[in-house]
């Protein structure tokens, strides 16, 4: 039963964050598209763990974008105390998702074995 409400809460947390630093951060610094991929609550609510994706060719506005995301923690942290009925708000923590990155590498790795005819006379 815990556990199902921790889900329903990294949900309900997913998409509260996403539309708090989409429609309410007015920080000049964000500057490309962004999305929240997961939330991760400790079963204690002491600490949310916000996973972020950024889109950007460029490496250098991908991080201060990143960056602007992570110094709205504490704004986010308050609109979630005002959003959600829970007696607790846990501490938020941003954290860059490197999944897509991954998962390039892996599609890279793969794409470099050749799959030719085996020729068994050795």
């Amino acid at each position: 039963m815990k556990e199902k409400r921790e889900k329903s809460l990294e949900k309900e947390f997913a998409k509260l964050i996403y539309e708090y630093l989409f429609s309410r951060v007015k920080n000049p610094d964000i500057t490309e598209m962004f999305s929240v991929t997961g939330v991760r609550i400790t079963s204690d609510l002491e600490e949310a763990f916000v996973y972020v994706s950024v889109y950007s060719a460029n490496a250098a506005l991908k991080e201060k974008t990143f960056n602007a995301i992570k110094d709205s923690a504490y704004g986010v942290r308050k609109f979630l105390a005002k959003e959600m009925r829970i007696r607790q708000v846990p501490k938020i923590n941003f954290l860059p998702d490197t999944s897509f990155e991954y998962g390039e590498k892996i599609d890279r790795i793969i794409s470099e074995f050749t799959y030719g005819e085996h020729n068994d006379e050795e």
